[in-house]
């Protein structure tokens, strides 16, 4: 265990006293690669998503609508950053969404907003990798056999930088997420400075041959898939709600100030990003294509040429940001568990703080969960996509109406109930379009899904519940008085039996001294032993012919209990602890086989009594 110890230790660093909380407080600007690159990194692939939509729909002749839909969903960003701002001051402890549901729409619509919540940022992580990787592999198309193992080390890398704590992660992360945000403003730049493309040959004959079935009711439906896929871009925007108490003092001022400036250089960056797309009449590919390349790449080779240096540094800096931008999710996703397991929701487990002072439960159960998707969905942004989104704008919708409930309740003027209701509707509207247009590509799992942990979630509160009711003491209630045996397990007679000897009889007067013999003939010498240094305890020799040490102890065990159900047995093994740590491997600990086997058995405690071999 001392090894263990050494290599935890190694890993993860020394731990922080809890004294020391304050100093993992994040400043603005460590906090805001920490919450934002989340959302910023969604520059790199939603403007591709909504490209996908038109190409999909064969109408590459309305690829130009891709930069009215991105002012549209940028409109969108300001009014939902808006309103996050009054919850960030609403509820500065953080919580964001399922605090907000949970405090002025009940607890069902709260278990519905921190259910939705979970997914978004499980996914969050998948996407987020996935096309971190697909970035890599635009740069060095040789790697694409390698996507899955290259998203699985990518999510250990992370997992383990968030395992040595908060500040620590959040600077490793800082250098990326800002040189992604001065390069693709280098990027818009240059673009703007580089002259138009010609219309490639495949733009020109759609418009000469657009798709006859592409009217009425069927062009609008296009419109708001594309839409819906654009509404990626606003995913993360929650993020620093949700994680306000890990801002430095004063909470709300730094955590609404990050927000403006992420929400900022989010709506210009996708914006910019869109019409640059329409400029040089890039075109999403899809994997496997010869000479594969995202959409940002296009950009990126348009405006610089493809050997370019600077081409190079935007796909260097656009994998970086896309797979840290996992780090968001690691920041919040613990916070949230924690929250709601301090309700009862989820395992109380979830709630504790590690060495490091992070929730570190939450962040290795969100590392399995997301790397369960990258297998499932063999790494592929497009299969992940769809099930994106759903989540957060449904927790969008519910946050914003939960807080217009909370500004009527505390008399806030107009404008503030106001802008609550505009985003809440908005959303709304977002949510109902994005299921309904990604219901068939896989939404509907994440309604499975989400259903799913709020049963969940009330099967544990259930259980939660049950426990304090049974365990609370009752008027009549009294300390009971227990009859207990002690049975102590002896291999063979040596010092360390010695000392177990002289603890047994500290715990009762009826003490025996259980010995499983594999071969009859050696029983004579324990017996020989035992008289010598027994002190007079009793032995019991109990015969194994299917050599099996456990068994005959189970069985006599049993056989007491149904002679005396109330009886305590207290069953003693002796255990060695060698001078190091690897010589454990050489010796046989009966008492974890004896714990297992027994755990089930009422009025049944085992218990080690160890002696060191130094």
């Amino acid at each position: 265990m001392a090894g263990l110890g050494r290599l935890k230790r190694l890993l993860l660093g020394n731990p922080i006293a809890s004294k020391h909380a304050h100093h993992e407080k994040l400043p603005k600007r460590i906090a805001l690669p920490v919450f934002a690159s989340d959302a910023l990194s969604s520059v790199a692939y939603a403007t591709e998503e909504i490209m996908h939509i038109f190409q999909h729909h064969r109408a590459l002749h309305l690829l130009q609508l891709t930069l009215n839909l991105s002012v549209a969903i940028a409109i969108l960003i300001v009014i939902v950053s808006i309103s996050y701002v009054q919850t960030i001051y609403a509820y500065p402890s953080g919580g964001g969404s399922y605090t907000v549901a949970k405090e002025n729409l009940g607890h069902k619509v709260g278990k519905v907003a921190g259910a939705s919540l979970l997914i978004d940022y499980t996914l969050t992580v998948a996407v987020s990798i996935s096309a971190g990787v697909a970035a890599v592999v635009s740069i060095a198309p040789g790697t694409q056999p390698y996507v899955i193992p290259m998203c699985l080390g990518a999510i250990g890398f992370i997992t383990m930088a968030n395992l040595r704590g908060a500040k620590e992660s959040g600077v490793l992360f800082a250098i990326p997420t800002y040189a992604f945000i001065l390069m693709m403003f280098g990027l818009l730049i240059k673009g703007a400075m580089t002259p138009p493309l010609p219309f490639p040959q495949e733009i020109l004959d759609a418009k000469a041959n657009p798709p006859e079935d592409l009217i009425g009711l069927a062009y609008f439906f296009m419109l708001a898939r594309a839409f819906a896929a654009g509404c990626t871009a606003l995913t993360g925007i929650e993020a620093i709600s949700n994680g306000t108490g890990a801002f430095k003092e004063p909470v709300s001022k730094n955590a609404s100030l990050t927000l403006a400036v992420m929400s900022l250089i989010l709506g210009t960056l996708f914006v910019g990003m869109s019409w640059l797309g329409e400029r040089f009449h890039a075109m999403p590919m899809q994997y496997g294509e010869e000479g594969f390349k995202t959409v940002s790449a296009q950009i990126a080779a348009a405006a610089f040429g493809e050997g370019h240096w600077y081409f190079y540094g935007i796909q260097i800096a656009t994998a970086a940001i896309l797979l840290l931008a996992a780090n968001t999710a690691y920041a919040d996703f613990p916070r949230l568990t924690s929250i709601i397991a301090k309700d009862g929701y989820l395992p109380r487990q979830l709630n504790a703080l590690g060495d490091k002072l992070v929730f570190q439960n939450g962040i290795l159960t969100l590392a399995v969960g997301a790397s369960i998707l990258v297998v499932a969905f063999k790494g592929t942004v497009t299969l992940l996509v769809p099930l994106y989104a759903v989540g957060v704008f449904l927790c969008f919708t519910l946050s914003q109406f939960g807080m217009v409930v909370h500004e009527r309740r505390n008399k806030r003027p107009f404008a503030s109930v106001a802008l609550s209701f505009v985003g809440g509707t908005v959303t709304g509207i977002v949510t109902i379009i994005i299921f309904v247009t990604k219901f068939k590509e896989g939404a509907w799992l994440v309604l499975i899904a989400a259903t799913g942990i709020y049963w969940i979630f009330g099967k544990i509160r259930g259980h939660y519940n049950y426990l304090a009711e049974a365990l609370t003491p009752e008027p009549t209630d009294t300390v009971p008085e227990i009859k207990g045996t002690v049975l102590l397990l002896v291999p063979r007679v040596h010092r360390g039996i010695l000392q177990a000897i002289a603890y047994a009889r500290t715990m009762s007067r009826d003490v025996r001294a259980l010995h499983v013999t594999l071969d009859s003939k050696s029983a004579e010498s324990i017996k020989k032993d035992w008289n010598q240094w027994g002190g007079g305890l009793p032995l019991v020799i109990l015969e194994s012919p299917y050599r099996s040490f456990v068994e005959p102890i189970t069985e006599y065990i049993d056989q007491a209990l149904a002679e005396d159900p109330d009886h305590t047995i207290t069953v003693i093994v002796p255990q060695a602890i060698p001078k190091h740590w690897y010589q454990s491997l050489l010796h046989n600990n009966v008492a974890v086989s004896l714990k297992y086997a027994l755990g089930a058995r009422k009025n049944v405690v085992v218990t080690n009594v160890r002696y060191f071999l130094s």
